[in-house]
């Protein structure tokens, strides 16, 4: 049996004609491998954003490495300070020093002593307790503040409490942001060790697409897919082959895609999936790939074809090509894109299950109603708004065709209406997939 009948066998109520949005999540999840890619890399930090870590990282130092000030004020000993002073008590101390960052204070303290210390100063040894200085009056070499405004120890950041040395600092399989750059600085680490990034070719199929430059014509119109695909790919951190515009021609079809399958490890396609007499991508897909043709219970997005294209002998990698038949509608392409194969080839790229899952939803309030009748899944573009005080706002963003782009580019989220879900009131809530910026 294929790999595709035998996932399709083992998929209750499986039917390729009418397959929910959940099932389609479930079969891919099934068919990609995870960490399809095993080659890893030493990758400096500057060049590592979005990059899929290869190991743990460990901790080589105690971050912050001493106790410090979280606070520019005053440092002392916070045994002074006593639960039952009266409310109107205040506490006067000498200050015998000062502090500064990166230039820890050594000197003798005695009972009754402070140190004057700014923002990230180490704390001097037997001090435990900082009261910033907006609440202290100074007078030469004496600080006064009240009694009650703070407890025995704040204001102290402990050693170790953003990490231990020893501990992992970041797991296999994250996929590094902005933040977790800043962490890995933090650690005095130059560069991670990565998975190599994965390889994604991708191609529009069709006589009635121009590429640009190309003057227009009666009946065609400009590939705009193949930069949204690209930019997609772009951001999720994917090395991009573009293999261009292919005609309506069986054996430049198969030819492309046997050249893709010998050069990456995933394969997007535009156009062709549907039941045209001119669509031969379907065809030739069948011919030389272990394949599945879907119709999908969703708008906008209802064609899509997946598969395996083996590589040829020859080609540097064995094994085959994972291939995602797109429909020819540009925001059907984003659609299906961004609800399907952008979670399949991040589990492709090694990301732990929780990174390469389906994106989180966000719940918001309908602006107006929404019409929508059961037994499909459908993304509206809307444009999600904050609210104070109460959830976010969103409403729809303009003309809903499948082949619209200007609303796209109006929206910052996907209004999700689920499968069996009907129309929607205003003042609703609903289900929303937020678009990155």
């Amino acid at each position: 049996m294929s790999r595709i009948a035998d996932i399709a066998a083992a998929l209750a109520g499986y039917d390729p004609q009418a397959l929910s949005v959940g099932g389609v999540q479930t079969f891919l999840a099934q068919l990609v491998a995870p960490a399809a890619v095993a080659e890893r890399e030493e990758v400096a930090l500057r060049e590592a954003l979005g990059r899929v870590l290869a190991e743990d990282i460990v901790s080589p130092v105690s971050v912050p490495p001493h106790d410090n000030s979280a606070m520019d004020g005053f440092a002392f000993d916070g045994a002074i300070l006593r639960d039952d002073s009266p409310t109107d008590a205040s506490i006067e101390l000498r200050v015998v020093g000062t502090a500064l960052a990166g230039a820890a204070w050594r000197g003798a303290l005695d009972a009754g002593d402070a140190v004057r210390i700014m923002t990230g100063a180490v704390m001097p040894e037997g001090l435990d307790t900082v009261i910033p200085q907006e609440f202290c009056k100074v007078d030469g070499d004496r600080v006064r503040f009240p009694a009650k405004v703070l407890r025995r120890g704040d204001n102290r950041r402990f050693a170790g409490e953003d990490l231990m040395q020893g501990q992992p600092a970041l797991r296999r399989g994250e996929r590094l942001s902005p933040a977790a750059l800043g962490m890995v600085a933090s650690l005095g680490l130059p560069s991670v060790p990565a998975l190599r990034r994965l390889r994604v070719a991708y191609f529009s199929t069709g006589d009635e697409i121009l590429s640009l430059g190309e003057p227009p014509r009666e009946g065609a119109v400009y590939d705009s897919n193949r930069y949204t695909v690209f930019g997609l790919l772009t951001r999720l951190g994917c090395e991009v082959l573009d293999l261009g515009l292919v005609r309506d021609d069986p054996a430049a079809l198969a030819a492309t895609l046997q050249r893709a399958a010998s050069e990456a490890d995933a394969i997007i396609t535009s156009g062709g999936v549907s039941v045209g007499a001119a669509d031969h991508t379907r065809a030739v897909m069948q011919q030389l790939g272990d394949m599945a043709f879907w119709r999908i219970a969703m708008r906008p997005g209802r064609p899509m074809a997946v598969g395996l294209v083996p590589r040829e002998q020859a080609a540097p990698r064995p094994g085959s090509a994972v291939l995602f038949g797109l429909p020819g509608n540009p925001v059907a392409v984003m659609v299906t894109f961004l609800a399907f194969v952008r979670p399949a080839l991040l589990r492709m790229m090694g990301c732990h299950e929780t990174a390469a899952a389906p994106a989180p939803l966000l719940r918001a309030r309908a602006v107006s109603a929404i019409r929508k009748k059961p037994g499909r899944t459908e993304y509206q573009r809307g444009f999600v708004q904050a609210v104070a005080g109460a959830l976010p706002e969103v409403r729809i963003a303009g003309n809903q065709g499948s082949g619209v782009l200007s609303s796209m580019v109006e929206a910052n989220g996907l209004v999700v209406l689920h499968h069996d879900q009907g129309n929607v009131a205003a003042g609703d809530e609903v289900d929303v997939m937020m678009l990155e910026a």
